[in-house]
């Protein structure tokens, strides 16, 4: 699979994740991949922590239906109706979370590249969970992001110290097969743009 392919077939998954667990040969290349990422002055300020305790899963995963159904309530009916049958996480059927982190002070106070631009610090960090999803890809694995839990709780769960920003938990594991169609579209939550929607030339809003 070329990076062309693996950017076609990346999926946010949830519903797909066989419940197995993968590889430590398999997790060990795609945490090497999201380490070759390229970083503000190459600061690389990410940690990985690997979380596969089902204790740990279970705990996180009960947090995350709540922050849910939270969220499902706060929605029209409408939108409601739509959300209900979206699977938002595959915390414990992955068997595999991966917290990424980002520390603002790991490369000292004179970070060359970030002077006038701060968050490029955490821009590093997506670019390291961006090679970590393509090389799961290529690996036959899916990735899925959980963005429904309250960072306190994500922090005391598994001890992130002060100084120490949450980016994202990631579900990693085998699939059964990668969905042609991205869920949220599927469902009829959202379509993706035309690129020719977000293509400017020269200037913002020119075709």
């Amino acid at each position: 699979m070329d990076v062309y392919e693996a950017i076609a077939a990346r999926r946010d998954v949830r519903n797909e994740f066989t419940g197995n667990v993968l590889t430590e040969e398999q997790l060990r290349r795609v945490l090497s991949a999201a380490h070759a990422a390229p970083s503000v002055g190459n600061t690389q300020p990410w940690d990985f922590v690997v979380i596969q305790d089902r204790d740990l899963l279970r705990r996180f995963a009960a947090h995350v239906a709540e922050r849910r159904e939270a969220f499902a309530q706060s929605l029209p009916s409408d939108r409601a109706d739509i959300f209900r049958p979206i699977v938002v996480d595959g915390v414990e059927s992955s068997g595999t979370g991966v917290v990424v982190t980002y520390d603002r002070a790991r490369g000292g106070q004179h970070i060359l590249g970030r002077h006038t631009i701060d968050e490029t610090g955490r821009l590093s960090v997506g670019l390291a969970i961006q090679n970590l999803w393509l090389a799961a890809t290529a690996e036959g694995l899916g990735v899925g992001w959980v963005s429904f839990y309250t960072e306190p709780f994500l922090r005391e769960l598994i001890g992130i110290p002060d100084g120490i920003e949450v980016v994202a938990w990631l579900c990693l594991g085998p699939v059964t097969e990668l969905q042609a169609v991205p869920d949220l579209e599927r469902f009829g939550w959202r379509d993706r743009r035309s690129l020719g929607d977000v293509v400017h030339r020269e200037s913002f809003g020119a075709p």
